[in-house]
């Protein structure tokens, strides 16, 4: 309902709360700190004078394919922004040297605030832990917006394996160290590292088989080639419904709310996780007050329940979270990573 104050303070005030309170379900408040919903508030409020400087389209740089579960990603949060600020959103599919040809040119871009970037976990934390020589600094050269999008991997293993539990596959590991292969999408993945880590935290060893894609490795999985598989469990769900793979455990730190019946790697062996996400960066020294209003319309768009339904349907939780809480989680993410690498002989594809 309209309202008018002679104080526009009292104005704003209003619209914040109603942001909160209203716009917002007691469910999703939940999951997004106090201070998270006050700057997105304060940042939609002010963001109509921001957006309204002009009417060029926003480009999207996405260091992905077309069709790819990141891609699917940005159009989602891509087409809903551009609904609430009346500006089009142009998703820019840059793929190369895994992911970093997109970085770079996101890094030379104007920063206007026409430019932001699908921000992912193998650029601004695997990478970095695992090269030296990457062409950008992920905190010199960009913005961390905030996650938008948060999975965890899947272990899961042949039936004929007899192994049902985490407990019960690092038995099995340790009586049969080097013979059991786990399958991922190609070295220096995340599967990769995160089939490590399980080596590292339950002092086994399992070989590493790299396949060019998650798919033919759960092909050789089912088939009996491999005994255990890092992997979406997207893919892999399907097949454990048929009996013809057993999941045991997701990769998060904490029970995944697509599969909160499934245990976690980490309550077997504490320390594990690993998890997928994407997020929205911009270049540095984008001016703050685009900053915050983009800050505050995409926490917007995160709430909306087409939104949450279309990011579930990729296997991902829709996540909305500060500048700063976003920047906290991409560097303890990269020291974890990195932690893993220095242990371990990996050399990304």
């Amino acid at each position: 309902r309209a309202q008018s104050f002679a104080d526009p303070c009292i104005a704003l005030e209003f619209t914040v709360n109603a942001f909160i309170h209203n716009l917002i379900n007691p469910m999703q408040r939940a999951t997004i700190s106090h201070g998270t919903l006050i700057a997105a508030a304060f940042s939609i409020v002010l963001a109509p004078g921001v957006f309204a400087a002009d009417n060029r389209p926003l480009r999207m740089i996405v260091p992905f394919p077309a069709g790819s579960q990141s891609d699917v990603i940005a159009r989602v949060i891509g087409n809903k922004l551009a609904a609430q600020i009346g500006r089009q959103v142009v998703v820019d599919n840059r793929v190369g040297a895994s992911g970093v040809l997109g970085m770079e040119m996101a890094k030379n871009a104007p920063a206007d605030g026409h430019t932001l970037l699908l921000a992912t976990f193998a650029a601004f934390a695997l990478l970095p832990a695992l090269k030296r020589d990457l062409p950008y600094d992920t905190d010199r050269d960009f913005i961390a917006l905030t996650r938008i999008a948060s999975g965890s991997f899947v272990i899961a293993v042949h039936p004929a394996t007899g192994v049902e539990t985490v407990a019960d596959l690092v038995r099995l590991a340790r009586a049969r160290p080097g013979q059991l292969n786990y399958g991922s999408s190609g070295n220096g993945s995340i599967q990769h590292l995160a089939g490590e880590m399980f080596n590292l935290k339950a002092g086994v060893k399992t070989v590493h088989v790299p396949y060019k894609g998650a798919v033919i490795a759960l092909t050789d999985l089912i088939a009996g080639q491999i005994q255990v598989i890092v992997a979406s469990p997207t893919i892999v769900t399907p097949h454990a419904k048929t009996a013809r793979l057993k999941i045991l455990a997701s990769t998060g730190a904490q029970r995944d709310a697509l599969l909160p019946e499934l245990s976690t790697v980490g309550e077997t062996l504490p320390g594990f996780e690993i998890t997928s996400w994407q997020g929205i960066a911009l270049p540095a020294k984008t001016p703050i007050a685009i900053v915050n209003a983009l800050h505050g319309e995409i926490t917007r768009a995160l709430q909306a329940a087409e939104v949450r339904d279309a990011l579930m349907k990729q296997g991902v939780s829709a996540r909305a979270e500060s500048r700063a809480e976003f920047s906290a989680f991409i560097k303890a993410d990269r020291e974890r990573m990195f932690t893993v690498a220095q242990q371990i002989d990996i050399k990304p594809d």
